[in-house]
């Protein structure tokens, strides 16, 4: 079991924390519909990436002609 040989002082526990915090986001807006996304990623309002829809809409899939 490891034991500290001397005490670490608040100063130098507090230095060594000093690059754990976290970094804010990064959001683009899309070219297609204007909403917030994160870059390099697929739309989540329109489901377009780099210009091509990707994942079509739940309002544009026809259920019944899938299923048959």
């Amino acid at each position: 079991m490891a034991v500290q040989q001397n005490k670490v002082s608040k100063s130098r526990r507090n230095n060594r924390r000093a690059h754990d915090s976290l970094t804010p986001a990064n959001p683009n807006e899309c070219p297609n519909c204007g909403e917030l996304k994160r870059p390099h990623h697929i739309c989540g309002a329109c489901g377009h990436y780099d210009d091509k829809e990707i994942v079509p809409l739940t309002e544009e899939i026809d259920l019944e002609d899938d299923a048959a």
